[in-house]
């Protein structure tokens, strides 16, 4: 009796092991050998971007550092292995309180702090820092974070346990500022971390919340108000000091001019005099009636002169001033009226020159 079994037979070699498909082995070398090159090829480059730096390490050992950014070569793992670090950013730390939510949160460990007058104080501050050193930072210090943050509160705790309170809150503050970030500096090199402190700023320094922290902000509110008026008051000084010392200047030159205009002109009315006088000592009589007469030019201008013989109980009129003030306006005058008083404003003028002649020797000129 003959048994045919159903579907496929079985291959088999003999001995009873499954035979592959005639050509699947070079497939499976093949496939394994691309997925070998693909795994060597992804592990032998790595991009380093502009604020990174790259530790290289060959067979677990440091080897170099890569400081320029974009697309680098290296042998592939486990010969070299690549370490990327943020090492040319900025970063900070938060001392004494903590970023949630957009809120901040207290952490009193570290925020409060005992002065050296033995009075609580809280203390916030931020670090800010970057890595100077990749190969130290990555082999001397196991958790950078946690050492740094620890070196901040030492250091904070240690300036701070050495002043008093009121300084503190006060004007101290920037002092104490000062002295944290060169203390944390100290730390860092002294323990070779290849941290570089960037600056390090207080946020408060203030006694704990209550009473206590209520009376202290009075104080420094009112300290605050004292400095802004002495600031003022100083401004106010600075404004007027140099305004009133130029209107002194201004006044004494004034006053040196004036008192160099009145020199010069002195001394030419002496030189004047000077000049006249020695005329007058060469001709006394004439050089006295020329300056009576210039005197009488600048006295009487514009005066009205009546000029009479004197004799007689009836004062003679002769106009003058309308006959020249006719003249000049050029009205024509008949020649037969004019004949009369120039004939008689002959002896007029005579009486007017004696008279001058007289006042000019001591006598007397009726006006």
């Amino acid at each position: 009796m003959e048994v045919y079994s159903g579907g496929n037979t079985d291959q088999r070699q003999p001995g009873g092991k499954p035979q592959l498909p005639k050509g699947m082995v070079p497939k499976i070398v093949g496939g394994v050998a691309i997925a070998a090159a693909l795994l060597l090829g992804w592990s032998s480059f790595y991009t380093v971007q502009e604020q990174e730096q790259a530790a290289i390490m060959t067979f677990g050992k440091y080897s170099h550092t890569e400081e320029s950014s974009g697309l680098h070569f290296k042998l592939p793992y486990p010969i070299q292995q690549v370490v990327i670090v943020p090492a040319k950013l900025t970063q900070q730390l938060h001392i004494g309180y903590r970023e949630s939510n957009g809120q901040n949160v207290s952490v009193e460990e570290e925020a409060l702090m005992i002065t050296g007058d033995e009075n609580l104080v809280s203390a916030d501050a931020v670090v800010e820092w970057r890595i100077s050193d990749l190969h130290s930072y990555l082999y001397n210090i196991e958790n950078a974070e946690v050492f740094l943050r620890n070196s901040a509160v030492s250091a904070i705790r240690s300036v701070i346990g050495s002043t008093n309170l009121d300084y503190a809150i006060t004007e101290g503050k920037t002092v104490i500022q000062g002295d944290v970030k060169k203390r944390l500096e100290e730390l860092m090199v002294q323990y070779n971390t290849g941290i570089y402190i960037v600056d390090l700023k207080f946020q408060d320094i203030e006694p704990p919340e209550g009473a206590v922290q209520q009376a202290f902000r009075e104080v420094t509110n009112a300290r605050e108000e004292k400095n802004t008026k002495i600031n003022q008051a100083q401004k106010y000084v600075n404004d007027r000091l140099p305004k009133a010392r130029g209107e002194a200047q201004a006044l004494i030159e004034q006053a040196e001019a004036e008192k160099l205009s009145r020199v010069v002109n002195a001394q030419g009315d002496v030189a004047k005099f000077n000049a006249v006088y020695n005329e007058y000592v060469k001709n006394p009589n004439i050089t006295s009636n020329r300056l009576v007469l210039e005197t009488l030019e600048k006295i009487l201008p514009n005066a009205k002169v009546i000029i009479t013989d004197g004799g007689g109980d009836t004062v003679k009129y002769l106009p003058l001033n309308e006959l020249l003030g006719s003249s000049r306006s050029g009205s024509a005058t008949p020649p037969a009226q004019n004949q009369t008083p120039s004939s008689s404003s002959s002896q007029p003028q005579a009486s007017s020159s004696a008279g001058a002649e007289q006042g000019a020797e001591g006598g007397t000129a009726r006006e």
